[in-house]
């Protein structure tokens, strides 16, 4: 009689890159010969990849783990991630935590679950695996499947803007591109197994190819673009400073890139970016949108804020209201200031009071919501027959995104996962539109599905 295999549920916590390595370790388990199966079922072994670039993510992390344990108190623990590179030694604490590898080699997070399986449970001493951060390669990584309709693919690893809010470049190093070749290639197998979307990510995108010299992000995108059979390419988060007129005329034309940029805004306010030391002020990151809006039709706009950081006034934050009101993004990911220990934000003078923090957040949340409703309409008015590519069905709708972000939502009895269909919009809630399925694409390969 054949053997069961060993079971190993993955919980992921945090940023697309690291929704990515886990779907790379996924794969990597199933050629050691693991099943997987979801984190929330009993499983023989878990491995919790962790973020750490707030407190609640370290909370969050810590949660995970005991969550697991409890789960199956017998099962084999493995924790890797920002939080196990940055500290290592307060989760091997942790009764039940069998390895904690660091972000230099993800992949081991696999192969210590097989090694750790043919033990048995407290057989075998814990161990800690983690590596200078500084000096790691970008570690060979890919996936060849995807579980959702879009694939991310990681091409940079590592920040070194050195920002006084972010504990994250001592969590992942210094900035290290992968290979084009290997990304032309794994595009390429993914596009050929399914995919219709693609998004290119990294710690800090826009560095993409800064410790190379043979390629930079805007020859990468016209190298992908000429992909047989690409779908839509989208970027992961972008710092506004990228966003000049030579880069912006290279990609205008690309015809699979998505009318949609996330921009790593962080503040509206010039003086508050300056204490952030990010590398623009407001004026240049408005300049970055309006040339954007020059040169690509109906693109769309989202963004990151962080409210009440230390020092920032009354003024500073309607400046921020105002760059938003102005940019008309169509989502804001609002965050209030969390302090990290070890980063200089994290000891100025100025901090702003828990009850000042949460009045900003609610009002922005408002604002900001006012001006996704207007673009919604908007988009009803202007275009009603859209394009979308469909990804969930939940209680008789199947839902979508659109090229340039809006999500879209249809009556449908069946899931369209994956499959492209022209819609006719016709109302929206304010969050998302609703409309009506006109047509879909014809199916030529469902092994993305």
């Amino acid at each position: 009689m054949e053997t069961e295999r060993k079971s190993v549920g993955i919980y992921t916590l945090g940023c697309k890159v690291n929704q990515y390595e886990s779907e790379a370790i996924a794969e990597e388990l199933g050629r050691c010969g693991l099943s997987l199966l979801p984190p929330t079922e009993v499983c023989d072994a878990y491995i919790i990849n962790t973020c750490t670039v707030t407190a609640e993510s370290d909370r969050k992390a810590r949660q995970f783990i005991r969550r697991a344990i409890a789960k199956n108190p017998n099962a084999r623990i493995v924790v890797t991630g920002c939080l196990a590179q940055t500290a290592p030694e307060s989760l091997a604490a942790i009764d039940g935590v069998d390895a904690v590898i660091g972000n230099t080699e993800k992949l081991e997070a696999a192969r210590a679950v097989l090694r750790l399986l043919k033990e048995e449970k407290n057989q075998v001493p814990q161990k800690i695996r983690v590596a200078d951060i500084d000096s790691a390669a970008f570690e060979a990584m890919r996936i060849a499947s995807f579980g959702r309709t879009r694939a991310y693919i990681k091409i940079e690893d590592g920040c070194e803007n050195r920002c006084t809010y972010c504990i994250i470049p001592n969590a992942r190093g210094k900035v290290r591109s992968k290979a084009p070749e290997d990304i032309l290639e794994e595009v390429d197998t993914l596009t050929k197994n399914g995919c219709r979307e693609v998004v290119l990510t990294g710690i800090e995108t826009a560095s993409y190819g800064k410790d190379r010299r043979d390629v930079d992000l805007g020859t990468l995108l016209e190298r992908v673009d000429r992909i047989d059979g690409i779908g839509r390419v989208r970027l992961g988060s972008l710092d506004p400073s990228l966003i000049r007129p030579p880069f912006v005329d290279r990609i205008a034309s690309l015809s699979s890139l998505a009318p949609h940029f996330h921009l790593s805004l962080q503040s509206g306010s010039s003086r508050v970016l300056a204490l952030m030391k990010r590398k623009y002020n407001a004026e240049q990151a408005m300049s970055a949108i309006r040339l954007l809006r020059e040169r690509i039709p109906n693109v769309k706009f989202t963004t990151d804020v962080i409210v009440g950081f230390p020092g920032e006034t009354e003024e500073d934050f309607r400046q921020t209201v105002a760059f938003c009101r102005e940019a008309r993004f169509l989502m804001v990911h609002i965050f209030p200031y969390s302090k990290r220990k070890g980063t200089p934000a994290a000891t100025m003078a100025d901090q702003i009071p828990e009850p000042i923090k949460r009045q900003r957040l609610h009002e922005l949340e408002t604002v900001t919501g006012e001006i996704r409703r207007e673009l919604l309409e908007e988009a009803i008015q202007s275009r009603p027959l859209t394009e979308v590519l469909f990804e969930t069905c939940s209680e008789g709708y199947a839902y979508g995104h659109t090229a340039d972000f809006l999500e879209v939502a249809v009556l449908s009895d069946r899931s369209l996962h994956g499959r492209v269909g022209q819609v006719c919009l016709q109302s929206t809630n304010g969050s998302i539109c609703f409309g009506k399925l006109i047509g879909l694409e014809p199916q030529t390969n469902e092994k993305g599905e």
